[in-house]
């Protein structure tokens, strides 16, 4: 008998550190960027909007890859909505030297606001300027916003 209540403790110890692990697991680092070296959270005051949903995220993402199509030179990266309910956006530079240091991605993360500052989700915001780009990322229910320059330099944020 006492055997068997030093394995259960044991047991429900391996349940809960395997459960940790599958929580933390990211599917789909290694296969488009490398596992995040940094993290954090961004905790935004507002709403999602009304007619949020996979469509509107899958849409968000062909709109702004639409917008660097236009340019007229390659785009510096791209971006993909992942996940079941495509609630986690993924951007990964295209080249080697680019948003190579945690600064340069979150300077990425500075242009894509320029960029969404021209969606009519954005404008119908009370005070469009004040918002950034992973405010919008959670107007639209995006969770998790990953950028990466595809090579040794991954940094994931978690959008509350």
């Amino acid at each position: 008998m006492k055997r068997v209540q030093t394995v259960v403790p044991a047991m429900a110890l391996w349940l809960v550190v395997t459960t940790l692990a599958a929580a933390a697991f990211d599917a789909h680092a290694g296969y488009y960027y490398p596992e995040a070296q940094t993290q954090e959270v961004y905790i935004s005051d507002l709403a999602l909007a009304e007619d949020t949903g996979k469509r509107s995220r899958a849409a968000f993402v062909s709109g702004l890859a639409s917008q660097n199509s236009k340019l007229g030179y390659p785009p510096g990266y791209h971006l993909f909505a992942k996940g079941t309910e495509l609630e986690k956006l993924i951007v990964v530079a295209t080249g080697d030297g680019r948003y190579d240091t945690l600064f340069r991605l979150r300077a990425l993360l500075a242009s894509l606001t320029s960029m969404a500052r021209t969606t009519d989700l954005f404008a119908q915001s009370n005070q469009p300027q004040d918002l950034n780009f992973l405010d919008l990322c959670k107007l639209i229910g995006f969770t998790q916003v990953t950028v990466s320059n595809g090579k040794d330099v991954t940094h994931q944020i978690k959008v509350r």
